[in-house]
């Protein structure tokens, strides 16, 4: 299983296709990665040369942010939303959807499973007590 920038990539699968599994590599950078290091993308992650692998690496870790990087450099934007309290901030710090989305039917995946509340039972009347809605003589 190669070893690009800290990640096991799938040996099985084609290289264009392994590299999307980098946190920040979609298909687009990818095919574009592949053609600077000047790799093919049709060929198998396990029948890549340490020479391919070493040359991909340098390309990712040159032009790119990738992993550990990227996902600092995305929690702090978010941080710093909610920290001036714009409306975007707000969004994550409750949980809601940011992008504008409807709330009141779907939205399941931000807010979590649903919180049934509904009506609950009366506590039980004393013996010989009259009903609460019953008129008085």
């Amino acid at each position: 299983m190669p070893r690009i920038v800290g990640v096991d990539i799938p040996k099985e699968k084609k290289i264009y296709v392994s590299l999307g599994y980098i946190y920040g590599i979609g298909l687009a950078n990818s095919k574009e990665i592949l053609q600077k290091a000047g790799v093919s993308p049709d060929v198998r992650a396990k029948n890549l040369t340490e020479d391919e692998v070493s040359r991909i690496t340098a390309v990712i870790q040159k032009d790119y942010k990738t992993e550990g990087n990227l996902r600092r450099e995305v929690g702090l934007n978010i941080k710093r939303l909610m920290d001036i309290q714009s409306y975007r901030g707000i969004r994550h710090k409750r949980g809601l959807p940011v992008h504008g989305q409807r709330t009141r039917t779907n939205a399941r995946t931000r807010k979590g499973p649903r919180k049934t509340i509904g009506a609950q039972k009366k506590a039980a009347a004393a013996p010989g007590a009259k009903p609460a809605g019953a008129p008085a003589k």
